[in-house]
């Protein structure tokens, strides 16, 4: 990637923190030079609390013993418990007194960020030959309150939450890098990987000002594409110019693109423009042949040994849409079904899906079809089915997994004799008179509407592992050539994956439906569990 791009780092905005930003005054919080006022071992009469330096110097002690520490008194300390500035220092009661470990003292004492670089030690003689040492500190202008400023994405509550602890005490800059840090991190895991601490202030009343940079998009620029139109991709695309950029939304985006299957790859790129707060995104794909021929073959229960053909375009015309034509030929069943009339299997399809329609939410499946075979539902008779369907499929807002379709179709079935003398001998065997044979073999024309709800977690389409895949359907069938033969039925089926080994997975299938109403339903129109009534389709 270019090394214009842009990449944040936390670090590198603590680096940045850590220096002087529109700080005044000795008391500020984020400091200059440090210098320590290590006094020598003084007599019992400097031990008031605000003697002056000079009394203190006239009193100093030349000797070289080396004595104990008895006690440590903390002085100057308001808000900061003495107990936790004795628990930082490096001398301790019982130590050796020595001015080193003074000093260490009183380094570690300022790296607690509570207290200004003007420390002292005043060393104090006692009467049994020990040492008290007294630290003098002056702590930082206490926290009064905070102001959040150009945060949108996350509320201001939010953002308090890591700043609150410090209100009342005195001002930290080691606590308020920690803060901006976990500040920044809420934005990274949110998918705002462009927002920033822009500045860090604080007023003398002790109000501390943080000023936010989110990242907005400035424009969105796609490039590489040639057959594609540019608003098969913009639609696929949710994220929007004059928003926070959300690195999670942008995936998703990216994800969809690719699953069109008209890209072999997509990618995005981020340039800053003039202006610091916004930025460019740019929109990288790599077109791929969408059209395709297939052919092949194989042999199963249903089908017998059968051969494929397909033609098909994922990308029709550059609209991202797809249009393909199948047919298949088969010998017909190849078990020992003596109710299914031995016969070619004939099917052809053309169906065309578009993707985006009315919004992106929304799908349209058509097709056309035609199929010629030995009938499943009337035994040893041939079966002719032509007809069309269309379905528009709609993603439930409430739950992404739940898709609702509305199917409307026509079909004409024509349902004729397959052996004759054979059927006409099992009539006769079990005395069945020969015109309820008609019966059997009546078909018609059917306009079909079919409302259906379906639930799919399934971690792929083409591969699956996890997940689990459900629906319901109903449907109401007119009949066009015969209003008594109107009728409506209800299936519904459920199928869970599980997962075995690295690459495999177990799936079962719990399927089943039936008659609603229709006493004159033909037979030939009754739930059917498998069969012959889908085209296969070979891909590559």
């Amino acid at each position: 990637m270019n090394s214009k791009h842009i990449y944040i780092s936390s670090i590198a905005l603590l680096t940045v923190l850590m220096c002087p930003i529109c700080t005044f005054g000795a008391n500020s919080f984020w400091g200059d030079t440090v210098d320590y006022e290590i006094h020598d071992i003084q007599p019992p009469s400097a031990t008031q609390f605000g003697e002056s330096n000079s009394d203190i110097s006239a009193s100093v002690s030349t000797s070289t013993e080396v004595k104990k520490l008895k006690d440590i008194e903390i002085m100057g300390n308001n808000v900061i418990d003495t107990s936790l500035i004795i628990e930082n220092m490096a001398i301790k009661p019982g130590d050796n007194y020595t001015r080193d470990a003074v000093q260490l003292s009183l380094k570690s004492i300022y790296q607690m960020g509570y207290f200004t670089e003007q420390m002292k030690a005043i060393p104090v003689n006692n009467s049994d030959g020990t040492i008290t040492l007294k630290i003098i500190v002056q702590e930082n202008a206490p926290v009064t309150d905070f102001t959040i400023e150009g945060n949108t994405v996350i509320s201001t509550d939010e953002i308090l939450t890591y700043l609150l602890p410090m209100k009342g005490k005195p001002q930290n800059i080691g606590e308020l890098n920690e803060a901006i840090a976990q500040i920044q991190d809420c934005y990274t895991s949110k998918g705002y990987i462009l927002a920033r601490i822009e500045s860090v202030s604080d007023d003398p009343d002790g109000t501390v000002n943080i000023n936010i940079k989110e990242g907005m998009i400035n424009k969105i620029m796609i490039s590489g594409n040639e057959k594609t139109k540019d608003y098969v991709i913009e639609r696929n695309v949710l994220t929007e110019p004059g928003t926070v950029y959300n690195e999670n939304v942008l995936k998703g985006d990216l994800v969809r693109l690719y699953a069109t299957q008209a890209f072999k790859d997509v990618t995005r790129e981020i340039e800053p423009t003039d202006d610091p707060d916004l930025y460019d995104i740019t929109i990288n794909i790599e077109e791929q042949r969408t059209a395709t021929v297939s052919v092949g073959g194989g042999i199963d229960s249903v089908t017998g040994l059968f051969g494929s053909v397909g033609i098909a375009d994922n990308n029709f015309l550059g609209r991202g849409e797809r249009i393909s034509l199948n047919g298949i030929a088969g010998t017909g069943v190849i078990l020992n079904d003596s109710s299914i009339k031995k016969r070619m299997n004939i099917q052809a399809e053309l169906s065309y899906f578009k993707p985006y329609f009315y919004n992106a939410d929304t799908s349209l499946m058509s097709k056309i079809y035609y199929r010629d075979f030995g009938s499943y539902q009337v035994p040893l008779a041939i079966e002719r089915r032509i007809g069309a369907e269309a379905t528009i499929a709609h993603r439930m807002k409430f739950n992404r997994h739940v898709t609702s379709t509305l199917s409307l179709g026509v079909e004409n079935i024509d349902v004729k004799e397959g052996d004759r003398p054979k059927i006409s001998n099992l009539y006769s065997r079990y005395n069945i008179p020969i015109s309820k044979r008609a019966e059997q073999l009546e078909g018609g024309l059917f306009l079909s509407l079919s409302p259906a709800l379906l639930y799919d977690t399934r971690d792929g389409e083409a591969v699956t592992r996890r997940g689990t895949m459900a629906s319901l359907r109903y449907d109401e069938e007119f009949g066009l050539d015969g209003f008594d033969k109107t009728h409506g039925k209800l299936t519904g089926m459920i199928k869970q994956y599980i997962p075995i080994a690295k690459k495999s997975s177990l799936s079962f299938t719990v399927k089943g439906g039936g008659k609603i109403h229709g006493d004159h339903m033909p037979e030939v129109m009754a739930y059917r569990l498998g069969g012959p009534y889908t085209v296969r389709e070979v891909t590559k």
